[in-house]
């Protein structure tokens, strides 16, 4: 189906949303590949890098629902803002704690817990920040431009997850560790200063006095209730839980495709590349006709794409199996995202956005530990193609399970 594809885009408070969230994916994901590319150097543990994602992921999970209810209830800009300016500190002082002159005066054991430790911080900040971010984003356009919206804002994250590991490889061999981090937090500067361009938006009252128990409860319920939004964000749980190889690619960029730290942000960068091209085709062309039948098939695909990089040992192979995974999640993204934003009511946003973010950062913080766990344990291509295969047994679980969803129908 034809369609406006720069609908969102035509309304200024969106743009500076999806320029910030383009900014701040570029930060932390520059970020991320830096500190698993040196924990790498430093210990030549998979299991070190599989952390990464553990540590980072208890505090979100743990601290998610609070953060939902949060944005439920107070100002969604200023949550954004106050994270924003709480991750800043953390990157910060992880640059001064990793100078070279800091390093000398340290055990590796403690230098280590440095950086856990602000990789955890990092954590509890996102526990308040994805939340009040993603709720936000229904507030700045109209209910007619929530499809539009979801396609432009997974292309600001997938445009930011190409150019932030594409240039931290470089970054990284041109400043080291501890200078690229003074890039993050320059570019997370910016995306403050984007948020506060952003008007507050009232907040829904509440329909009745509640605890922070019960209204924690009734997020939890609305999701497990709403059988489409369910299934759609387990299908994405699952499948990259297992399948995701994001974590461990600095183990096939140094031990099987031997491209070094530059290779490693070109591999990085491939799905996300893969993703952008697809989400162009889908801001002119809707997968919403038949959302259900589509979510399986792009998924099935995806886990088919696993494998195939699995058993690589050529670049341009891996490189065109991550590049096809990145195009087929980019249409689940837009699918279950559009989803998100129709189905939920707005006093509820924040909440339901919370547990769809448990449930994401279930599959991309805790899958990075159970792929770096699992290379430990049984070696790191088994271990891939175990994910692979296990992404198309639970498609074929969830298609048994959801045949009635093939005849809905959404619609803005």
């Amino acid at each position: 189906m034809n369609k406006d594809p720069f609908l969102a885009f035509r309304y200024p408070e969106f743009r500076y949303f999806v320029v910030a969230s383009f900014l701040i994916t570029v930060a932390q994901l520059v970020q991320e590949v830096v500190i698993g590319y040196e924990l790498y150097r430093i210990t030549h543990d998979p299991l070190a890098i599989g952390m990464i994602g553990l540590v980072e992921a208890v505090p979100f999970i743990g601290l998610s629902l609070f953060g939902g209810h949060l944005a439920d209830r107070l100002s969604k800009k200023k949550i954004m803002l106050f994270s924003a300016a709480g991750i800043v500190g953390c990157s910060l002082f992880l640059h001064f704690y990793t100078t070279e002159s800091m390093r000398a005066t340290l055990s590796p054991f403690a230098l280590l817990a440095g950086i856990y430790s602000v990789i955890f911080f990092i954590g509890v900040l996102r526990a308040f920040y994805s939340p009040a971010g993603q709720s936000l984003r229904a507030f700045l356009i109209p209910r007619e431009a929530y499809e539009s919206a979801s396609t432009w804002s997974s292309s600001a994250w997938q445009s930011g997850a190409i150019v932030g590991p594409m240039v931290s490889g470089f970054l990284y061999s041109l400043f080291g560790f501890s200078n690229t981090l003074l890039i993050v937090v320059a570019l997370i500067c910016c995306t403050f200063f984007l948020l506060t361009l952003i008007k507050d938006k009232s907040v829904p009252a509440p329909s009745k006095h509640e605890s922070i128990l019960a209204s924690l409860k009734e997020g939890i319920h609305f999701v497990f209730n709403t059988k489409i939004i369910l299934y759609s964000i387990s299908l994405d749980l699952f499948s990259v839980l297992f399948g995701g190889v994001v974590a461990i690619l600095p183990i096939f960029a140094e031990d099987i495709l031997h491209v070094g730290a530059e290779g490693l942000g070109i591999l990085r960068a491939a799905p996300s590349i893969g993703a952008v091209i697809t989400l162009l085709l889908l801001s002119k062309f809707s997968p919403m006709k038949h959302a259900w039948r589509n979510l399986l098939i792009v998924v099935t695909a995806f886990g088919l794409c696993i494998l195939t990089f699995a058993l690589s040992t050529v670049m341009w192979i891996s490189l065109a199996a991550l590049f096809f995974s990145g195009a087929f999640d980019s249409v689940s993204v837009v699918i279950r995202g559009t989803i998100l934003q129709l189905m939920t009511p707005d006093e509820l946003r924040g909440r339901v956005q919370a547990v769809n973010g448990m449930f994401l950062s279930s599959s991309n913080e805790l899958g990075a530990f159970e792929s770096g766990l699992a290379a430990k344990m049984f070696g790191t291509v088994p271990s891939v193609v175990f994910g692979g295969t296990m992404t198309l047994v639970i498609v074929g679980w969830v298609y048994t399970r959801s045949k009635e969803l093939f005849a809905i129908k959404l619609k803005n």
